[in-house]
């Protein structure tokens, strides 16, 4: 009796995007490093299970789609033409936008294992799982669920004051006690990039990311400045696919995306 072909044995590699805090950008930084990806010629899916706050699908403009049944489970939403970027939402799965998911652990760990198990994601060289913030139910229920699927690693998004440095401590010690492997630390809102003059002011202090890394004996993956211009096209549903090589952000994430890349090649070898 030969198991059925996993919904994931297409899938090379999987990303996990934690943090200990909320608001630190972890939905920006999947979404972002999607494209950086797929900027490389990649093929990524985005698996969104943050399941109260599920912002992927607003983010890449496809909140109005729905999500189709096949035989072997559910089609993810794509979000260009070439198909090179799939996602997969409970913000898909909800009657109205506005609804919200109030649910106990039970049901949330349900939905991730299904999500985990079925959804047809075809071949993927990444698959980037947005997380909610915490430690707790949906960040276990994920990475059991994950677990056969190896090579699994957690990127750790941090800003830089010393209060989101020390929540993101903890996620280090989630990763820990779960035995993933970090890939890196990311300091987002590194600094605002003025609109007008390009200079980068750091509005939080800086640094404290690259401290941690250091501290815990893990990469530092770098800095992404806080870019208006992104941001506003993020929230005006403008193409920002298009719009997103412009940005003084862009730089950055391509060498987080290049590092992540060598890393993961090692990996393969």
């Amino acid at each position: 009796f030969l198991p059925e072909r996993s919904n994931l044995a297409g899938v090379r590699h999987i990303l996990l995007v934690l943090s200990g805090k909320g608001g630190v950008g972890k939905s920006t930084i999947s979404t972002e490093l999607a494209l950086s990806l797929r900027h490389s010629g990649k093929k990524v899916g985005i698996l969104d299970v943050d399941l109260c706050g599920p912002s992927i699908p607003r983010m890449f403009r496809v909140q109005d789609n729905d999500v189709h049944q096949c035989d072997s489970g559910w089609v993810p939403v794509f979000v260009d033409q070439d198909k090179s970027i799939s996602l997969m939402s409970i913000g898909f799965l909800l009657e109205k936008p506005d609804d919200a998911v109030v649910w106990r652990g039970p049901k949330k760990n349900a939905l991730i294992k299904q999500f985990v198990a079925d959804v047809a994601w075809g071949d993927l060289d990444f698959l980037i799982v947005d997380t909610p913030p915490g430690t707790s139910d949906e960040h276990i229920s994920t990475v059991e669920a994950l677990r056969p699927y190896k090579p699994l690693g957690a990127i750790l998004v941090t800003t830089p004051q010393a209060v989101s440095v020390g929540d993101v401590r903890r996620e280090l010690t989630f990763c820990k006690k779960t035995g993933l492997q970090v890939l890196g630390i990311v300091e987002n809102m590194s600094g605002f990039v003025c609109p007008h003059c390009s200079e980068c002011t750091n509005i939080f202090s800086k640094g404290g990311g690259e401290e941690l890394a250091k501290h815990a004996g893990v990469p530092f993956l770098g800095c992404v400045p806080l870019d208006p211009q992104l941001s506003q096209s993020l929230e005006e549903g403008r193409d920002f696919i298009q719009e997103f090589p412009k940005s003084s952000a862009f730089p950055a994430l391509a060498h987080i995306a290049q590092q992540i890349l060598d890393g993961t090649s090692q990996q393969s070898s």
